[in-house]
């Protein structure tokens, strides 16, 4: 999304500034005061201030959400770009056996690779973890799973999950759902402080939207 740059004039000039296009040279121009000058197209910037709490509790609540949303972070980034890498992969390859067994070899590797850092999650974070799955993959981890593995299995995987008062269908909409927006709200706070590897949404978010709203 692109933004003009403004320029205003003093309210005693009372001149009207006009946006004139150069076809010839694919440029736009902007008169002010007779004068014309070359438009600049800005990349937009979107700062979002640090959350206003209403009372300790939120705070605290805040707090607690923004550490463990740090923690599992890196593990859904990770995770999505495999997944991305194993679709893009799978899309190349037409032999259904060949299919087969390059996903079974990236079944296993993502096993190994995070099987054992995922048992020490807490619940919370495990929920957190498969709402950022599908923020960066557009999925849910039901389904992705569901994917990978059979049917079957993917039941298994709810099932259990769900035992734990974790639900592997869970989205993530932080226009709709506060705790979402709360997750949203530190994400991109941490990506401007450059606390965060910053990476984009496969999925549309109205983050002002969501601002209008819980804020």
């Amino acid at each position: 999304m692109r933004s003009k740059a403004v320029i205003k004039t003093s309210e005693e000039k009372k001149v009207k500034d006009t946006l004139v296009v150069d076809s010839l040279n694919e440029k736009k121009l902007m008169v002010i005061d007779d004068q014309v000058m070359e438009a600049i197209d800005l990349d937009e910037v979107f700062l979002v201030g640090p959350f206003k709490f209403k009372n300790r509790y939120e705070r605290r609540r805040y707090l607690i959400l923004q550490k463990k949303t740090r923690h599992v972070w890196p593990y859904a980034v990770l995770a999505s770009q495999r997944l991305t890498a194993l679709n893009e992969r799978l899309n190349s390859i037409e032999s259904k056996s060949k299919k087969r067994k390059y996903t079974k070899m990236v079944q296993n590797y993502i096993q190994d690779e995070f099987t054992a850092e995922l048992k020490k999650l807490t619940k919370t974070e495990g929920q957190i973890l498969v709402k950022l799955m599908y923020r960066q993959t557009g999925i849910t981890t039901f389904d992705i799973v569901k994917d990978l593995k059979s049917g079957w299995r993917a039941f298994w995987y709810n099932t259990t999950a769900s035992l734990f008062n974790i639900s592997l269908k869970e989205e993530f909409h932080p226009e709709e759902v506060e705790e979402d927006f709360l997750i949203e709200h530190i994400l991109r706070r941490n990506f401007q402080k450059n606390h965060l590897d910053k990476q984009e949404p496969a999925i549309e978010i109205n983050f002002l939207k969501a601002v209008e709203k819980w804020q």
